[in-house]
């Protein structure tokens, strides 16, 4: 399908890239990774014909439809939806050649097209661009509008559903996520797999990758390298190259320490069994990618709150909208240091409204919202790059928000978030997105805030800045509101979601699994599950409408259901301590240098291979504490309401 032979490319007088040789195969779904600037974009480039390498040959089968997404969208005045149908040439080929056959009075040559157009099923043409124009996150009507009257973001949405429509051979999709929410990320995902075409696609989307593509193209030092599998297997792939070289195992070890203290941390404060495991399990994961991301040029943390009050801030009864237009009714919610929020809904629905609303962005047309004396926010959203000034440096930036600060210190802290030498001295309208968003996320990290407030903060991130703020988040004591597509981020740093629909925000008894399971459909069935969830009491609860005979029976009964609960849960904590103590053992013998040797090869191989079995072991036993734990809780609490009672 697709051929690189030693392919050189220069760009601005810096080598990009040498030597490229490899194949994608007809069929194949391949994410292409690396840093930012490597040159992945460049490589779409020249198989687009847009860019002449150096040196070496790039072979594309003759006849080959190509579709890729634009970046610039004229202001066109027709409907959204035949912008989009521009897409399929074919289609419009031949609509051209009826229109021209009509006007030459030519019959004959009319049935031919028209059986042309069967033949490629154009008659279902609009109906099928308008299901991806909805499954992008346009609603029924908005096709009918001029592409003029849609904003930039929704106007790349345009330019994927163009993409989209064709029936091509080969796609290139170059961050396709970035201007989607989580429901057309997901939408788009499930289009992604059902595709019979050859796939090329540049994301930083880690759970996206994994879903989607079975072959990983990854470039860094001017070269590529393939692996077969998802992301995540690329990265426990590259994550024992790493180990193999001291230094960076050293640092891996370092680094998976600091990621075990979170583990721990939130281990013994889990409350809802599901989300709980859902965590752990994430967590567990930012372990094991931790050695892909040693050679990352960022580490960074936010800096200490300097006050926590309690609550942060308080929405009691508000509603909020636009143009007298309601969005938000009756809303209330509490936030307290250490909540981590991740709100989840249809674009639309709320839940920008929502956060602009706590960042005083937007006042309520009815209801209060209540801010502590001491709350200092950190919102991060798109409109905040705008508010960059182009023609200033990052210094010059940073120097506005703490005047006294030495100038020394000043760099030391924007060379966490790999902004080296002159870059630091250069005019920040020369900047990519990446390196604005890097930037505005430092401002945010160096102003200390106490709440957080993220509104899609991944967007232009690559993989290694979305890690490095992942563990950032996970230290940070503040409170976190977090709107993202970004699902790794959502588990790995949110405790709770929150649904907001039909102008409530309601929480999500669920996970992330479940959400795209109702996205796909289950509504029905999975709104059920959360209202019985929420509205569901125990036996117990039901206690000050029964009779003192029954009260004493239904409480003998809960310290029946106790007592097994209490040994389930003493046995799990059992089998976790043994669990811990052999990982710690195996961890020990893993750190000692001699066993990175050659001669050691195949020990090296078997110990890992025990440290998988062993943590499937871990996860295992711990979804069994989580589980027996949250049901010894219940129950304890159910015996303890029913003593009140009496």
């Amino acid at each position: 399908m697709l051929s690189f032979r030693d392919v050189s490319l220069l760009r601005g007088g810096r080598m990009l890239c040498t030597g490229l040789t490899f194949t994608v195969h007809a069929g194949q779904k391949v994410g292409i990774t690396g840093a930012n600037g490597v040159g992945k974009s460049s490589l779409f480039a020249m198989v687009r014909g847009e860019l002449v390498p150096e040196s070496g040959a790039i072979e594309l089968p003759s006849g080959l439809t190509l579709a890729h997404v634009a970046q610039e969208t004229p202001p066109d005045t027709r409907p959204a939806l035949e912008y989009a149908l521009d897409g399929d040439q074919e289609l419009r080929e031949i609509e051209a050649a009826i229109v021209a056959a009509e006007e030459a009075d030519d019959g004959v040559r009319l049935g031919e097209l028209h059986a042309h157009l069967a033949v490629i099923d154009g008659y279902a043409a609009r109906a099928r661009a308008a299901r991806l124009l909805h499954g992008l996150g346009f609603v029924p009507g908005e096709e009918l509008q001029p592409v003029a009257t849609f904003s930039g973001g929704w106007r790349m949405r345009l330019n994927l559903a163009r993409a989209l429509v064709c029936r091509s051979d080969l796609l290139l999709l170059d961050e396709p996520t970035n201007h989607l929410d989580l429901d057309a990320v997901i939408w788009l995902e499930a289009w992604l797999l059902s595709y019979q075409g050859t796939l090329l696609l540049i994301s930083h989307d880690r759970d996206f990758l994994d879903r989607v593509v079975g072959v990983i193209a990854h470039m860094e030092r001017g070269g590529i390298k393939l692996y077969t599998g998802n992301y995540s297997e690329f990265e426990l792939a590259r994550a024992e190259q790493l180990a193999g070289q001291q230094a960076a195992y050293e640092k891996q070890q370092r680094e998976v320490s600091h990621m075990r203290s979170f583990v721990d941390r939130f281990r013994y404060k889990a409350s809802k069994a599901r989300q709980a495991q859902s965590r752990l399990k994430a967590l567990e994961r930012l372990e094991l990618i931790a050695p892909a991301h040693v050679d990352s040029p960022f580490t960074f943390a936010f800096r200490e709150p300097r006050k926590l009050p309690r609550p942060l801030l308080a929405i009691d009864d508000a509603s909020a909208g636009y143009d007298l237009r309601p969005v938000l009714n009756g809303v209330k919610l509490a936030i307290m240091p250490g909540d981590r929020l991740a709100l989840l809904g249809a674009n639309g629905a709320g839940k920008s409204t929502l956060i602009k609303l706590m960042a005083d962005e937007l006042a309520p047309s009815a209801g209060q919202v209540q801010r502590a004396k001491d709350l200092k926010i950190g919102y991060f959203a798109q409109h905040q790059l705008e508010q960059l000034r182009g023609d200033e440096t990052p210094l010059a930036h940073l120097q506005r928000v703490d005047g006294k600060a030495r100038d020394q210190d000043l760099r030391s802290f924007l060379g966490s978030f790999n902004f080296h030498g002159e870059m630091v001295a250069r005019p920040v309208g020369s900047f990519s997105g990446g390196e604005q968003a890097r930037l505005v996320l430092a401002f945010l990290m160096y102003a200390r805030p106490n709440l957080l407030l993220l509104d899609e903060p991944t967007n232009h991130l690559d993989l290694d800045m979305r890690h490095a703020l992942t563990v950032a988040l996970q230290e940070f004591t503040g409170a976190l509101v977090v709107v993202s597509h970004d699902r790794h981020l959502l588990r790995t740093t949110s405790d709770t979601l929150l649904l907001v629909h039909d102008g409530m925000v309601e929480p999500w008894t669920g996970d992330l699994d479940d959400y795209a399971r109702w996205l796909a459909g289950g509504r029905r069935e999975l709104n059920a599950k959360n209202a019985s969830e929420r509205e569901a009491v125990t036996v117990i609860d039901r206690a000050p409408r029964a009779t003192d005979r029954e009260r004493r029976q239904l409480a003998s009964q809960a310290r029946e259901q106790i007592r097994p609960l209490r040994e389930a849960v003493r046995r799990a904590e059992t089998q976790l301590e043994r669990a811990h103590a052999e990982q710690a053992a195996l961890a020990a013998r893993l750190a000692a240098p001699t066993l990175y040797t050659p001669e050691e090869r195949t020990t090296l191989r078997d110990l890992l291979a025990d440290k998988a079995r062993l943590e499937r072991r871990v996860a295992d036993v711990e979804a069994e504490w989580l589980a027996q734990g949250t049901a010894l809780e219940e129950a304890e609490r159910a015996l303890n309401e029913a003593r009140a009672e009496r």
